[in-house]
């Protein structure tokens, strides 16, 4: 499409801007004659039509008059041109011959012309052409910038909407996924796992002594202390289908989809670890401890009529076994 813009097309219906190329001067004053009178016809002429793309990319016509016969250069070869230029290839183009033969006509149409004349015509017709061809290319330009507004529109409201899930699925103070969104998503991956009968892991993941920890350091140290454990959780999460989630106060998941409980074990060692290799300064269980998180881990391949908190449960039991028994290590019931 011509890069004329919806703002440069004019709002005249009738309006034309009208290239001819041909190498006789005395065809391009004649026609530019026939043409003076009419309202809203630009006529530019350019008798070299080896200059011809060049003149049509710099004027935008709205119609192009191109004749069939000039030395050095076959008009079916410039018209073949003009359709093979990004510029060019929708303005239509109407041939110019001396002869009216129907397979001179034929080969024009071929080529990409969209209309033929012997010249030289009526100017009463010509008019009445130009004016048909010019208007039936304005209205295609008028569509196609339309359909571009329309475009950019529709991808604008689809990334603000994309915004505003991802603000609606996000806990504000870690970022990760919400526990509405985590409900969602397990329920969905339990779907899935009982359709394909895969294994489905959990890790429910506990901060230590966290109360003590708020209590001794404030608030704000708390939820920094806790986005550093949220960022810890989300770097464990190796695949696009593993779905961090923050489900309340201190307490995280970690959705691991089509994971063996073997699997699921060396991701929550592998966290466990991370944590503690943070070094955030604790006082409990004594001084110069540093903050720990305990995790709880289920595995299960669904089976039909059974719920998706069948595996919180069975992770819950999980985080209470890695509590019971000293909190900064994994729990499996």
């Amino acid at each position: 499409m011509n890069d004329l813009q919806i703002d440069d097309i004019k709002t005249d219906e009738n309006a034309a801007m009208v290239l001819l190329v041909d190498d006789q001067a005395m065809i391009g004053e004649a026609v530019r004659r026939g043409l003076s009178n009419e309202e809203n016809i630009d006529f530019h002429f350019c008798s070299d039509p080896h200059q011809a793309i060049a003149q049509a990319v710099r004027i935008k016509p709205t119609v192009i008059l191109q004749d069939l016969v000039m030395p050095g250069l076959d008009g079916l070869s410039l018209v073949r041109e003009y359709r093979n230029h990004p510029a060019t290839k929708d303005i239509p183009i109407i041939v110019l011959s001396t002869k009216e033969d129907p397979l001179i006509k034929s080969a024009a149409f071929s080529a990409g012309a969209n209309d033929y004349l012997v010249k030289l015509p009526d100017t009463i017709e010509l008019v009445a052409r130009i004016r048909y061809h010019s208007r039936s290319y304005m209205t295609l330009l008028q569509r196609d910038a339309a359909y571009r507004a329309l475009r950019v529109s529709q991808q604008q409201l689809l990334d603000t909407n994309l915004v505003l899930q991802r603000l609606m699925n996000s806990d504000g103070l870690t970022g990760l996924s919400n526990r509405r969104h985590f409900d969602e998503y397990l329920e969905l991956e339990w779907r899935r796992s009982l359709r394909d009968q895969s294994q489905l892991s959990l890790l429910m993941i506990d901060v230590d002594y966290f109360k003590s920890y708020n209590d001794s350091f404030g608030h704000v140290e708390g939820d920094e202390a806790l986005r550093k454990v949220a960022t810890a959780i989300r770097d464990a999460s190796a695949r696009p289908s593993d779905l961090p989630a923050r489900y309340g106060g201190e307490e995280f998941a970690l959705v691991l989809p089509n994971t063996s409980p073997g699997g699921a074990r060396l991701v929550a060692e592998k966290l466990r670890q991370t944590v503690a290799s943070l070094k955030i300064p604790h006082n409990t269980p004594a001084d110069g401890a540093s903050l720990t998180i305990s995790i709880g881990l289920a595995t299960m391949v669904p089976q039909a009529g059974n719920d998706c908190r069948l595996l919180i449960s069975a992770a819950d039991r999980g985080l209470y076994l890695a509590k019971n028994n000293g909190r900064n290590q994994v729990g499996i019931e």
